[in-house]
């Protein structure tokens, strides 16, 4: 805590009076430029990564970066979707999951959930993510690599997840928002963006914007 009540101190003296004129516009409103949804894992920091400043990104945090469909759910993460889309009218919506994510890895190995019944419940929204990657990678013995494809593939259920929501939908259909599919690796500093084209995530560098449709098909067994 004292590092925090410190940090406190240095942005008030340091970094706010550096932009003060920042903050004094942003008491008047925010016109963020995407919605980034992202998991709560304290190794990703989405401001930092992307290298935006306050009010730039409207961002929603939870274990594994879940999605949980429009008719499964009427928690914040529905009403923030809406909210984001329908009154402030974000342009884009990127998911991002990450490396090495324990979400992901409790979702494979479910053992580990038994004194977590609220983040087992909460797993449930990764429910097709947990059955895709056993039945189509079971050709990846190594856990690593499992985790690995998990977290890229959760991150594209999430996305179809996160087209069911009515306001994304219409926003969609008339061409004014664009959805990404990222993965941060924490350990390189390198993001990387789904190609629909080549059903595969690439540098995102070499992704190109707006991004296409996002459909894919199974990877090969």
């Amino acid at each position: 805590m004292e590092k925090l009540v410190k940090g406190i101190r240095q942005f008030r003296e340091g970094i706010f009076s550096s932009k003060q004129s920042l903050f004094e516009t942003l008491a008047g409103g925010q016109k963020p430029l995407a919605l980034f949804i992202t998991c709560s894992d304290s190794r990703i920091d989405p401001n930092l990564v992307t290298q935006t400043e306050p009010g730039e990104l409207f961002v929603i945090r939870n274990a594994g970066n879940i999605v949980p469909t429009y008719a499964t759910s009427a928690g914040g993460e529905q009403a923030t979707i809406e909210y984001a889309v329908a009154v402030l009218g974000v342009k884009d919506i990127v998911i991002c999951g990450h490396s090495h994510c324990g979400a992901m890895g409790g979702l494979l190995n479910q053992s580990q959930l038994e004194n977590l019944p609220a983040v087992k419940s909460w797993l449930c929204h990764a429910e097709t993510t947990h059955r895709i990657v056993q039945e189509n990678y079971s050709h990846l013995s190594d856990a690593q690599e499992r985790l690995a494809a998990t977290v890229e593939e959760n991150v594209l259920v999430q996305l179809e997840n996160l087209r069911t929501h009515p306001s994304v939908a219409s926003a969609l259909a008339r061409g004014d928002l664009n959805l990404h599919g990222w993965v941060y690796k924490f350990e390189t500093g390198q993001v990387f963006g789904y190609n629909p084209a080549e059903n595969q995530f690439h540098p995102i560098e070499e992704t190109s914007f707006p991004a296409p449709a996002v459909t894919r098909s199974l990877p090969p067994i």
